[in-house]
């Protein structure tokens, strides 16, 4: 048989020879290609050529993998977030110094993510989880691209701080009122969406829909493919684009949020210096830019969203990560009984025990 693994780019052969369990990539990225491949592997072994497991290049170590590989990507990849880059290479950092830095990726286990996490006990959680989540990304992408079979659960530590900070209606106002162009639009447009910051910045009117009376946002990239959504708009959204829109002399395209940067468009290090700014005029508590989104999400979690139609809002990929946003209150909780409490009295009334 010929498989995929979970967001995974190459097909796998996999089957019993002789009693002997075969698995191995085939390198391809479509089935007809991944099966003609295995059919190889099987007409070789059936002419005793075994050595055709081994021509499989050796395995790298997590050192080489995050030198040769690992960080040249992330590079590439996150040019535009200097923030991101940073995250990633200090976890790199953190792993290259580890006693299993020079083991092969595939005898790496869990066990040794454990004896990370105890030999950096004496930092905050967040920091540990750093050089975790680091390997986790470098076993998914060693995985997607074929340099091992399958990537092993790599488990967090606990006691991590969350993002739990939501803005009351009038910290939310105060805020926006001093925010500076172009990031006031950016926050107006987080809250009443709940998208994520780098999707804002990159967005081009291509993808956004105004059809006179309300519209709608196209996400085209993120980080999993459950990022790319549509999200529709309320009016005070509606009326954000409408009148950046025709502040720019309704183009057809071209970014949402330019800037005189060197990508174009607003990024992450301006739209901190502007948040600084604003933090310090309204005299609003300390928050970070992703409480915006934390917040919008909160908001229609308290409305009586269920989790499914909410993680499908945030672009999440699993349930499990938003349930970070979801905090009722004691009254929300109170309500949800008073409700299920009227229920059972209409049914008694009507008869039924």
């Amino acid at each position: 048989m010929i498989y995929k693994p979970e967001n995974g780019r190459f097909y796998f052969a996999k089957f019993r020879w002789q009693g002997k369990l075969i698995r191995r990539s085939t390198r391809a990225t479509d089935s007809k290609t991944a099966h003609a491949i295995e059919g190889r592997i099987r007409s070789e072994l059936a002419r005793g050529n075994w050595g055709i497991l081994d021509e499989r290049k050796a395995i790298p170590t997590l050192a080489e993998f995050l030198r040769k590989d690992f960080l040249p990507f992330i590079e590439g990849k996150c040019k535009a977030k200097p923030n991101t880059l940073a995250y990633w290479g200090y976890g790199a950092r953190d792993l290259l110094a580890s006693d299993f830095a020079r083991l092969p990726l595939n005898k790496i286990t869990d066990q040794h993510a454990g004896q990370f996490a105890a030999r950096h006990s004496h930092q905050s959680p967040s920091t540990v989880n750093r050089g975790l989540r680091t390997l986790q990304r470098a076993f998914s992408l060693a995985c997607d691209w074929g340099r091992i079979d399958r990537k092993p659960k790599i488990g967090l530590a606990d006691g991590e701080r969350r993002r739990e900070r939501v803005l009351t209606d009038g910290e939310a106002e105060r805020y926006l009122a001093v925010s500076a162009q172009p990031w006031r639009d950016v926050a107006t447009i987080m809250l009443g969406t709940g998208a994520r910051p780098g999707e804002l910045f990159t967005l081009r009117w291509e993808n956004v829909l105004l059809n006179g009376h309300g519209g709608m946002i196209q996400i085209l990239a993120g980080k999993t493919k459950s990022a790319r959504r549509i999200l529709p708009m309320v009016p005070r959204v509606y009326e954000t684009f409408k009148t950046r829109h025709e502040g720019a002399g309704r183009p057809t395209e071209g970014w949402v949020f330019p800037t005189s940067s060197k990508f174009g468009h607003l990024e992450e290090g301006g739209a901190h210096f502007q948040h600084g700014k604003a933090l310090g005029a309204s005299g609003v508590s300390v928050f970070p830019p992703y409480t915006l989104r934390h917040t919008a999400l909160t908001n229609l979690a308290r409305l009586g969203t269920d989790a499914f139609t909410l993680a499908k809002i945030a672009g999440h990929s699993r349930v499990s990560i938003t349930e970070r946003y979801i905090h009722p209150a004691e009254d929300t909780i109170q309500r949800a009984f008073e409700r299920m409490a009227g229920n059972q009295k209409v049914v008694t009334d009507g008869g039924h025990r």
